[in-house]
């Protein structure tokens, strides 16, 4: 008999169609009218001034200063901390409908069943590895390891620390007892397949650390090397669940000590993340074998209001410290505070810490500096900014990086600090800004394609990416947030999936995901804004879904259906003539190899049909330099014709 228990997905459409996203929310939170939206101090995080907006029209919210954003469905999952099923409960009893359940295909049952195995083999892993760390026989190096860095044994049950032992197939022998649970730790990262198909652990010698999701969890594992292989830190390689550019090691153990993060700590390896929790300061996180990026810090100001970030004294700290400065411009919002802190020469917050004590530590990160410090000091190294020419200098050094901040208080903050370190007016600074920006012509690139007669359209589309900051203007983004507000109108664009091509979409995560939701429209037409985020919600690519809800929002009143639709139809020809002048690039590329290469062969009944092919096929849409290749392989052959 087929087991029961899913949700039919036309039943929550139905559902989220019936209420009313104001009202639910307003039964927790009390909303403002505030044009055509309503406002209210985000509910999960702390802020002053309001940040959290919900539209009405769209069914959907979205929180400016961390990041939250989704349906009613997903509102109530985060604000009651309801799971999934518990939610649609909540939700189906206030709409006064009954929640039904579906019978599952065996096929349904197992591609269900291998996502949920996945977290449960790692679950049992996490156990395996902690229970290696206390009985197996070389167990105690790693315990003395730990105890000799400071560690006891509450703070390794707290962060569940473990123990990989050496051997190659220790993981793989005790739970690779089939063909389908080897290709299950194979799915998860834990084993290693060779050229020649045989399998390995990937952690072997090493002391374990579970890396938590929001949920708490274990979706990967870092290991320290206790021997002398190489490399020191090894990651688990990105899987279905886990994905490194998204997820801050420690940040649920935080969590769970301190609901209301007043402030994190951004530092660079598991072990100072541990150790500064040892040492009574719980609120150290770390990225996993990456630099921190935008969606880290989008991530971390979820849950607090300040970041420090914690670097190494020397140029290579300096160096990370300016590429976290970029990641941290551009996430900005008024109420939210970024500081670098610099220890000394030699030391890391794990030893620093053991060194100085938790007061010492303590007093180090009140001294941190603030993030305006940090950029204005940086940029003006090796300047005279008592000379006309280095206040200039720095004038032209920051104008584009502060056209990076969200607008708001912060941002004119900062252009009143430039404008007193410079001597020029705000409004000099503006006109920098935009001169350093793209022009409007130039914003977004799908507005260089088309007839005559969508010249207006065009500047339309051209408009709305221009008052986008310009760490927003990435075409494929542009085109979910467009599809996203206006999905029933967007779906009905002549140019649609099949004149586009697959193949013309390429590879990046909101490409596949824009692909996706196309296909999705095709086959439910009807599907609401707030329905594709009950779709997507819960998986990894919700999150470039909030992302296209930050575009929404910021393109606020300037944004309605027609300008969606028009605007992603532009987005879509952009991918479109990339995808062909790419095509034309390989076949000119193919056909110069062929002319110039071996010029003793006679020219073939195809190459010249080829030459014709390309120079009648959307001639026009070809950029100069491709026309330029084109023509010396028309000189060649002409050559090859007089011989």
């Amino acid at each position: 008999m087929a087991a029961k228990g899913r949700i039919p997905q036309s039943f929550i459409d139905d559902l989220l169609s019936r209420l009313d996203i104001v009202e639910i929310i307003d039964r927790r939170v009390p909303l403002k009218k505030s044009g055509r939206n309503y406002t209210a101090r985000c509910p999960f995080h702390d802020e002053k001034t309001p940040s959290f907006s919900v539209n009405p029209d769209k069914q959907f919210y979205y929180c400016f200063g961390c990041g939250a954003g989704g349906n009613a469905l997903s509102f109530i999952m985060d604000y009651d901390r309801q799971d999934f099923p518990a939610a649609v409960d909540t939700l189906a009893h206030h709409a006064g409908l009954e929640v039904p359940r579906e019978e599952l295909t065996p096929q349904q049952q197992r591609k269900q069943q291998q996502r949920k195995t996945i977290y449960d083999l790692m679950a049992q892993l996490a156990t395996h590895y902690q229970q290696q760390l206390r009985q197996h026989p070389q167990g105690q190096r790693a315990v003395d390891y730990l105890k000799q860095r400071g560690l006891n044994g509450q703070i390794a049950r707290d962060f569940g620390i473990g123990f990989a032992p050496p051997g190659w197939d220790n993981v793989l022998q005790q739970f690779g007892v089939d063909e389908q649970a080897r290709q299950q730790l194979i799915d998860a990262g834990m084993v290693v397949v060779r050229e020649d198909g045989r399998s390995y652990d990937r952690f072997r010698d090493r002391i374990m650390f579970p890396i938590r999701d929001n949920r708490g969890r274990v979706v990967a594992f870092g290991g320290r090397v206790l021997g002398d292989d190489k490399p020191k830190y090894l990651n688990s390689p990105e899987t279905d669940i886990f994905h490194k550019g998204r997820e801050l090691y420690g940040l649920y153990e935080a969590r769970q000590h301190n609901r209301q993060l007043d402030q994190l700590l951004v530092v660079e390896g598991y072990m100072d993340v541990v150790a500064l929790a040892q040492n009574g300061i719980p609120r150290g996180v770390a990225t996993l074998g990456t630099a921190s990026n935008t969606d880290h810090l989008r991530t971390a100001f979820r849950y607090t209001s300040e970041i420090v970030f914690c670097f190494d004294g020397d140029q290579a700290g300096r160096n990370a410290a300016q590429r976290a400065l970029e990641n941290a411009l551009p996430v900005m919002e008024d109420g939210r505070q970024v500081r670098f802190l610099f220890l000394p020469e030699g030391e890391d917050p794990d030893s620093l810490v053991r060194r100085i004590g938790t007061a010492g530590f303590l007093q180090h990160i009140a001294q941190a500096m603030p993030l305006e410090d940090f950029l204005f000091t940086s940029l003006s190294e090796g300047l005279n900014t008592d000379s006309m020419e280095g206040r200039a200098r720095l004038s032209k050094l920051a104008a584009p990086m502060l056209a990076q901040l969200p607008e708001g208080v912060y941002k004119q903050l900062m252009l009143d600090a430039l404008a007193k370190r410079t001597g020029l007016t705000p409004q000099a600074l503006e006109q920098l800004m935009q001169s350093a920006a793209p022009p409007e012509d130039e914003a977004p690139p799908p507005g260089h394609t088309g007839s005559s007669d969508r010249s207006e359209k065009r500047r339309d589309t051209a408009g709305l990416m221009a008052k986008l900051p310009a760490s927003r203007r990435d075409p494929a983004l542009f085109a979910l947030a467009m599809l996203l507000f206006a999905p029933q109108r967007t779906a009905k664009v002549p140019l649609g999936l099949s004149a586009l091509g697959k193949s013309a979409l390429g590879d990046s995560d909101s490409e596949v995901l824009l692909r996706d939701i196309l296909q999705l429209l095709e086959r439910r037409p009807d599907s609401t804004t707030a329905m594709l985020l009950g779709h997507w919600h819960g998986q990894p690519q919700y999150a470039l879904l909030t992302e296209a809800l930050n575009t929404i929002e910021l393109l606020g009143p300037w944004l309605d259906d027609e300008r969606a639709a028009a605007a992603f139809s532009d987005t879509l020809q952009f991918f479109q003539a990339q995808h062909t002048e790419q095509r034309y690039r390989e076949r000119l590329a193919a056909l110069k190899a062929r002319t110039s290469e071996r010029p003793e062969l006679p020219v073939s009944d195809t190459v010249q049909p080829e030459v014709d092919k390309t120079t009648t096929a959307n001639y026009a849409e070809i950029d100069d330099e491709t026309k330029a290749q084109l023509l010396h392989i028309q000189q060649l052959l002409a050559e090859k014709h007089r011989r």
